[in-house]
């Protein structure tokens, strides 16, 4: 396993395959006012490629290409709030996508425990670490401790959704979840544009 980290977008001609887990780490959780600061990427090759953002970066063509890329999976654990962050600060629409935390909720209706670390622990047999979730991810440089952590919250997700897609089938649920994936974007895309607390499809 390697971190590959780079400054500002993804080098040129770099193919991270047909199924992408993707995560984003944020001076917050608020997309309005916190900023976007890493994006961490891996193929499921047990490689993690980390993209640094400046403050006030607005592009990253090779990112926001391989973000919109029809062709390519974009594997998410609460897709909502990353790609929101993602749609904020690049405006890129990222599909197509699908996100684990959802799956669970559809399948594992037995239980509120949806975060990424009983999941793992529980569907494939990995325990990671949740120490470095809240330190400053704007800082200048990175500390290699952060480096693992942003690493080990994509580098399992290839295996997390090939266990729930078993039990999506199982229980009849794939079409339903891959509506919600579909719907996925729109959603945050609501959120930036000052939906995020309404339910417009409340009376």
């Amino acid at each position: 396993m390697a971190n590959h980290l780079y400054q500002n977008d993804l080098p040129d001609g770099l193919d991270l395959g047909p199924i992408v887990a993707i995560d984003c780490e944020t001076m917050g959780l608020n997309p309005h006012r916190d900023r976007l600061c890493l994006i961490q990427m891996s193929g499921g090759d047990g490689d993690c490629h980390l993209v640094q953002v400046s403050m006030g970066q607005t592009e990253a063509p090779n990112l926001v290409a391989m973000l919109e890329n029809p062709d390519i999976l974009k594997l998410f654990h609460f897709g909502r709030f990353d790609i929101a962050a993602l749609l904020k600060t690049f405006g890129a629409v990222t599909t197509p996508v699908y996100c684990t935390k959802i799956a669970s909720k559809l399948v594992r209706t037995f239980t509120d425990r949806h975060g990424l670390k009983h999941l793992l622990h529980e569907l494939v047999g990995v325990d990671i670490s949740k120490h470095q979730q809240q330190s400053d991810w704007g800082a200048e440089t990175l500390t290699t401790a952060q480096l693992d952590y942003a690493a080990s919250d994509v580098l399992y997700l290839h295996k997390l959704r090939d266990a729930l897609n078993e039990k999506l089938e199982r229980e009849n649920r794939m079409d339903m979840a891959r509506a919600c994936f579909q719907f996925l974007p729109m959603r945050a895309g609501l959120d930036v544009a000052g939906w995020p607390d309404q339910d417009i499809f409340a009376h």
